[in-house]
């Protein structure tokens, strides 16, 4: 059913340009990304807490509920999805269930990290990661648990937050020879750490955020999808923020003019033209 969305983000990982997903969190951005031409989307674990919840990024939200979102975008839009299924809701046994769910719904492509979350009473720090042998059983309890093979799973590495450079290189030869598509890498800021793992893995790489790196000093370097943060969201929670402030203060919706989408595109983008045939056919 999603097989065409999954041979894009296939070919974006096999081809020449760098790319960067738009942050859709519901059916509405989602709707909007595609009409000014994104066809690569993303759905965080965080936006996902944030846009459902009102969390932090705690993973507080549950399996059912990440995957009734995602399915929510996916009825509503033909981009290609990837998700950030977190740790995998729990052990190996849990990634399974959580490739099941995110595959049904209709990702293109998922991560699965290695961080222990949620956090552990007295962690010792932030960042603490499960084992290179625990992560690597619940990467091929991911592969073993997908149907369709056009489904892209990644492992995703916050090693270079909290391990030095020898032991994310090792994580990442351990993760690649598990048989994952792809290797995502969180907490870049050098490119030695990237070049590091680049010579050992031949794997696509993706990458989170780099602001301190060039795109393209990246994309020369095989890095086919680069992540932006979710500017997106903050956007319109300012804008919210904004509007709801005018219209408490007294202000009238006819000076908010500027600031709104106009009725045509909120019709297009709801489809109201198709709802409105569907009537003329159906309830008549």
């Amino acid at each position: 059913m999603y097989s065409e969305q999954r041979q894009f983000i296939r070919a974006v990982l096999a081809g020449d340009r760098c790319l960067s997903p738009a942050t859709v969190y519901d059916a509405l951005s989602a709707r909007v990304a595609e009409s000014v031409g994104f066809r690569l989307g993303i759905l965080a674990g965080s936006v996902c807490a944030a846009t459902v919840l009102a969390a932090p990024d705690v993973v507080v939200q549950t399996l059912t509920e990440f995957a009734d979102q995602v399915r929510r975008v996916m009825r509503n839009s033909r981009l290609s999805l990837i998700v950030d299924a977190d740790t995998g809701y729990g052990n190996a046994l849990n990634v399974m269930r959580t490739v099941e769910e995110l595959e049904h719904a209709g990702v293109s492509l998922l991560t699965i990290e290695d961080l222990i979350m949620p956090q552990r009473f007295n962690a010792a720090h932030e960042f603490e990661l499960v084992s290179s042998e625990e992560m690597t059983g619940k990467l091929r309890a991911a592969l073993a648990a997908r149907r369709d093979p056009a489904l892209v799973i990644a492992a995703r590495t916050a090693a270079l937050k909290g391990e030095d450079t020898a032991r994310t290189v090792a994580r990442a030869k351990a993760y690649a020879a598990t048989g994952v598509d792809a290797i995502f890498i969180t907490g870049l800021k050098k490119l030695a750490d990237f070049d590091a793992v680049r010579a050992a893995v031949k794997l696509p790489i993706i990458v989170g955020t780099a602001p301190e790196i060039k795109r393209e000093d990246l994309a020369a370097r095989g890095v086919r999808v680069l992540l932006q943060g979710h500017p997106p969201v903050r956007a319109v929670v300012k804008a919210l923020h904004e509007v709801y402030t005018h219209l408490y203060e007294g202000g009238s919706p006819a000076d908010l003019k500027s600031k709104l989408a106009s009725p045509e595109d909120m019709d297009l983008l709801t489809r109201n033209a198709e709802y409105s045939e569907w009537m003329r056919e159906y309830l008549r």
